[in-house]
């Protein structure tokens, strides 16, 4: 793992594969750090010809954390709800910031265009590089993501409640707690025993409960860019779970809407989650939709 100047910030990641590969960037979600992309799942995609960059986003693992108070979630996503804008002056930073940040490491390792892949926030953030950073981009997976608009990709409200419960005292007890999130949002092929281990993988390579609040704003405030993904003109695929309870498949059947000619992938045995008996499927889908986007081997 490495650290790398970008936007202001220090990002940490790693790769996988052949640096001559195609590459293929990797922005994971809300509060997730990049090993939340398993090394399974990135091996699976570096045997299919890719060089993948996975990294932390700011405010988590051990990329850059922000200082002073957090934002007001609960009197942001009042707004949001109410239907009221979130000017970007309220928040620290916003997606196109987070955006920002992902082209500021694709300069860092001299990489002019690359496929991206994002899920749930990193989702947002890829739909955010394409829409104001297009010329960086060969093709664009947004998975198990939404548009921002309010009235679609809505969570259960188990699912919502579960996701922003304050932490408790104690490693076992947030793991215990991290663990009962992970299984109400995970579609049926979730494991225990897998979760478990990741959880505590997680919890001890970071643990920045601070940094939700951050990253929650920054979602709220960028609002709806379905209008703004209408002027997207690049191999866009839209991979989605028919079983997700934390953003519900019609974001991501919004999504696809809003791209002209995206590609639409429901995958009925998929939560909020890439299990791996899915991994095949879904690196299949990344490597069919960049062959569609032109590769160079």
């Amino acid at each position: 793992m490495q650290l790398a100047p970008s936007n202001g910030l220090e990002l940490c990641y790693d790769t996988f594969g052949d640096p001559a590969g195609e590459p293929l960037l990797l922005v994971m979600g809300y509060t997730a750090q990049m090993i939340a992309w398993s090394e399974g799942f990135c091996e699976e995609l570096a045997s299919r010809g890719f060089h993948v960059i996975r990294f932390d986003n700011r405010d988590c693992g051990l990329s850059t954390k922000s200082d002073g108070t957090p934002p007001d979630v609960m009197a942001l996503m009042a707004k949001n709800a109410a239907g009221e804008a979130i000017s970007p002056d309220e928040v620290p930073y916003t997606l196109s910031d987070m955006a920002l940040d992902a082209v500021g490491l694709l300069d860092h390792l001299s990489i002019e265009t690359a496929h991206v892949a994002g899920a749930s926030m990193g989702g947002m953030i890829v739909q955010m590089m394409a829409i104001e950073h297009a010329d960086r981009l060969r093709s664009v997976t947004s998975i198990m993501s939404t548009t921002g608009n309010q009235e679609v990709g809505q969570a259960d409200p188990e699912a919502m409640t579960a996701l922003l419960l304050p932490p408790p005292e104690g490693r076992e007890a947030i793991l215990a707690q991290n663990l009962k999130t992970n299984q109400i949002i995970a579609g049926p092929l979730w494991e225990r025993d897998e979760a478990m281990r990741r959880g505590a993988e997680a919890f001890d390579r970071s643990f920045h409960p601070v940094g939700a609040a951050f990253q929650l704003a920054a979602i709220a405030a960028t609002g709806d860019r379905t209008e703004r993904l209408a002027s997207v003109d690049l191999p866009f695929l839209v991979i989605h779970g028919k079983r997700d309870s934390l953003i519900g498949v019609s974001g991501g059947r919004a999504t696809a809407e809003a791209v002209p000619h995206a590609d639409l992938l429901e995958l009925d045995a998929m939560g909020h989650d890439i299990p791996e008996p899915l991994w095949g499927q879904v690196a299949g889908a990344i490597h069919a939709l960049a062959h569609r986007a032109g590769l160079s081997y």
